[in-house]
C-alpha cells in the first residue's frame, strides 16, 4: 500500500541489519510503460478523451478525463478487473507514470473516483455512443502505417458473464450462464472495428445494422475488394441485401 511509516526493523540475530518496506517504489506492472509508449505514438487515449462529454464538477475533477480513462484501460491491461484494486494501484509507481497528470507527482484515482467515472461519465447515453465510434477512429490511423489492399469484416457475438444484478444481464441458454451478449466486428488484422454491448438473451444477430453499417460507411469510398464473414446466425436476406448493394463478397462459417 505504500512505504512503511515506522522505523526500520532490526533482526535479533544481527542488529547491524535493517529491514524496511518500500512498497511505493516497487511495481510488478512495468510492462504498462510499453503500452503508454504506443498510446502516445498513436494518440489513442487523447483522442478518446477528447470525444467524451465530461459533466463532473467541483471535487470530482481532481483527475482529468484522460487520466481516468487511462487508469481504467491500463488497469484492465494489467489484469486488474476489480475496481477495488484501484486503492492499491493508485500508489503504484508504474500506474502513476502511465496515468500521468496529477497522478505522476501524487497518486492516481481512488476506487470511488474511478467507479464514479465509469458508472456515471462513461455510461451516459452520449458517451456510450461515442465510445462505440472510437474503435473506427483509432483504426483509421493504421493505414498510415500499412497498405490496405483488401478488406475482410468478420462479425460475431461472444459471452461476458455477469454476477449479481447487473443492468442488462440475462440468462443465455446457449452459453448456460447469466451474461451480456456483445456483438463484435473485426477486420482481417484482428483489429476491433466496432462493438456493441447487448442484453444476455438477445439473438446473435440482433442489432447487426448498428454494428455493421457504420463500419461499411467508413470504407465505402475505398476502391479495394471487400468481404464479409460470419456464422449462420448472420445469414439473413436483409443482411445479404445490404452486402450486395455495397458490393461485398460473403462467407459463412
Amino acid at each position: 500500500m505504500g512505504d512503511c511509516p515506522t522505523e526500520p526493523l532490526r533482526p535479533q540475530f544481527d542488529r547491524r541489519l535493517r529491514l524496511r518496506f518500500f512498497g511505493a517504489t516497487v511495481s510488478s506492472d512495468a510492462g504498462l510503460l510499453a503500452y503508454r509508449e504506443l498510446d502516445d505514438a498513436l494518440d489513442l487515449t487523447l483522442t478518446a478523451a477528447s470525444q467524451l462529454q465530461d459533466g463532473r464538477t467541483g471535487q470530482n475533477t481532481q483527475h482529468t478525463a484522460t487520466a481516468l480513462l487511462r487508469q481504467a484501460i491500463y488497469s484492465r491491461l494489467a489484469g486488474y478487473e476489480d475496481l477495488n484494486d484501484a486503492d492499491r494501484l493508485r500508489v503504484d509507481p508504474t500506474m502513476r507514470a502511465v496515468v500521468g497528470g496529477r497522478a505522476k507527482d501524487h497518486t492516481a484515482a481512488s476506487t470511488s473516483e474511478i467507479a464514479r467515472f465509469e458508472t456515471e461519465t462513461l455510461s451516459s447515453p452520449t458517451n456510450l455512443k461515442r465510445l462505440m465510434d472510437l474503435c473506427g477512429q483509432w483504426i483509421d490511423r493504421a493505414p498510415q502505417h500499412r497498405k490496405l489492399t483488401r478488406l475482410v469484416l468478420d462479425m460475431g457475438s461472444s459471452v461476458s458473464e455477469t454476477y449479481g444484478h447487473q443492468q442488462g444481464s440475462a440468462y443465455n441458454g446457449h452459453f448456460g450462464c447469466t451474461c451480456y451478449h456483445p456483438l463484435f466486428v473485426f477486420n482481417q488484422f484482428g483489429d476491433l472495428e466496432r462493438v456493441m454491448l447487448r442484453r444476455g438473451n438477445h439473438h446473435s444477430a440482433k442489432f447487426w445494422r448498428r454494428a455493421l453499417l457504420p463500419v461499411i460507411a467508413r470504407y465505402r469510398d475505398l476502391k479495394i475488394p471487400k468481404f464479409f464473414r460470419g456464422d449462420a446466425a448472420f445469414a439473413t436476406p436483409k443482411l445479404f441485401g445490404v452486402l450486395e448493394r455495397e458490393g461485398s463478397g460473403t462467407r459463412s462459417d
